[in-house]
Formats: structure tokens, C-alpha cells, sequence
């Protein structure tokens, strides 16, 4: 899988004509920062609706931030249609508005994924290693999605014991992190760490779900380790909504 890093072209997401979310859609699930409604009449495909909050610990913090949801929303459909032109498979199909994408049915994975490229967060509060430090090569963690039981760190075995093989997730994961790293590093942005979730169409295909934005990401500005991500909020350090629309105009210029 591979493309071409200098392409120019630009995301459909101000042009698409689908319409929004209906009365009649179904809510399949409602989220702590999103909301997944089955189309009607359109089994294999659901919105995907961002709201304008922010949650941490597990939602145990919560803020309704305005702007938000349009921006991660916006973010996602970027990076997902950046990756897709990069050969990889991803739920993303468009996005009709704002705050809302289209994408395909899946049932997801109870798995999340982590890659680590700077260390920072739960590796740092949980081991003896300190912030900052490279992480090279990359390495990829599994949580058990479940939040009630505050999405526990997976060994590699612990994973295939649940039936699920890591090892595609993995080499997805690999891969995502090559094409991010080099689009942020354009930016001038450090990509510390980010998450992933997958799940399986009804053909037991693999692809990529949920959302790529700086809500799952750390992203540090080189030099300085200014932050554009949600340890904003986390740490209570600044304005995310603020810091979120910079990283869009910046990807605007170089996705």
C-alpha cells in the first residue's frame, strides 16, 4: 500500500450533496462524545454524528466545548480520505455535513489500539519511563474496550485469547503512523501517540473505524511541546477548540 505523499487534491467533504441525519434514522449508539444512527432503507451504512463535548477519565470530566464536534468531525474526514488515497481501507465514505460522517456498517472490535512514538500518558504514569522520550521503533499497545472497567492494557496473547488476531491490526496500525508522521512533520508537529479502532464489514473484511482526530492523538510542536490535543482539557491548560481548528487549517494546507 503506498501513494503519493505530494498530492494535492482535496477533500470532497465542502462539496458532498447526502443528506443529514433523519428523524427516521435509527440510533444504534450513543456515545460519550459521538452518536451512531443506522440509515434507513441503507443497511450496510450509518452517520456518524460529533458533538459539540469533551470528556475525560472515562467521562468522569465533561465540557461542551462549541465548535467541537465540527472540528473533529472535519479532521476525521481528512485524514480518513488521506489514507484511503494511501491504499488503506477505512469506514469513512463522506461527509455530508459539518459535524456528521458517512461511513460504513461495521461491528467493531473491543479492542483499541495505541501507537507510541513519543512516551507520554499511561506508559509514563504506569512505568518507570520518562516523558518525552523517543519510542523508536514505534511501538502498539492493546486496551480492552470497556469502560466500566477503565480500558484495561491487553498482552499480545490475552488478545488472541479473546479470538481476536492483533496482528492485522497491527500492521494497519504500523502503517497509519508512517503516512501520520510524515503529514504532521510537515506540519511542524511531534505525533506523540494515537488511538484506533477497527472493526469487520458484513464480509469479515477488515477496516479502520471511529475517528482520527486530536481527541485520540497527542501532538506536540516540535521544540516547544505545545499541545494541540485533548491533555488541554485533560490538564486544564488551554482552549482545545482553539488549539483543534489549528491543526485543521494545517491540514488544510498539507493533507
Amino acid at each position: 500500500m503506498s501513494g503519493d505523499t505530494g498530492s494535492t487534491e482535496q477533500p470532497k467533504i465542502f462539496y458532498t450533496k447526502v443528506p443529514q441525519t433523519e428523524a427516521h434514522d435509527t440510533l444504534l449508539l450513543e456515545g460519550k462524545v459521538k452518536s451512531v444512527y443506522q440509515i434507513a432503507d441503507e443497511s450496510d451504512k450509518v452517520y456518524i454524528h460529533f458533538h459539540d463535548k469533551v470528556t475525560a477519565g472515562n467521562g468522569r470530566r465533561v465540557d461542551f466545548p462549541e465548535g467541537k464536534g465540527k472540528t473533529c468531525c472535519l479532521i476525521s474526514a481528512l485524514l480518513f480520505e488521506m489514507l484511503e488515497g494511501r491504499g488503506l481501507r477505512t469506514h469513512y465514505i463522506d461527509c455530508p455535513s459539518l459535524d456528521t460522517l458517512l461511513c460504513k456498517k461495521l461491528t467493531i472490535i473491543p479492542v483499541e489500539v495505541i501507537v507510541r512514538n513519543i512516551a507520554a500518558g499511561s506508559i509514563v504514569k504506569n512505568t518507570t519511563i520518562t516523558e518525552g522520550i523517543n519510542i523508536s521503533p514505534p511501538i502498539v499497545e492493546y486496551f480492552l474496550k470497556d469502560d466500566e472497567k477503565d480500558d484495561p492494557l491487553l498482552t499480545h496473547d490475552r488478545v488472541r485469547l479473546m479470538g481476536i488476531d492483533p496482528e492485522p491490526m497491527k500492521e494497519v496500525a504500523i502503517e497509519v503512523n508512517t503516512h501520520l508522521q510524515m503529514l504532521f512533520t510537515l506540519m511542524g508537529i511531534d505525533l506523540v501517540d494515537f488511538k484506533l479502532e477497527f472493526g469487520y464489514d458484513a464480509h469479515g473484511d477488515l477496516f479502520l473505524a471511529d475517528e482520527l482526530s486530536p481527541d485520540n492523538m497527542r501532538l506536540w510542536k516540535k521544540g516547544t511541546k505545545e499541545r494541540f490535543d485533548k491533555d488541554l482539557f485533560r490538564k486544564d491548560q488551554g482552549d482545545i477548540v482553539e488549539a483543534y481548528q489549528y491543526i485543521l487549517q494545517q491540514l488544510r494546507q498539507f493533507a
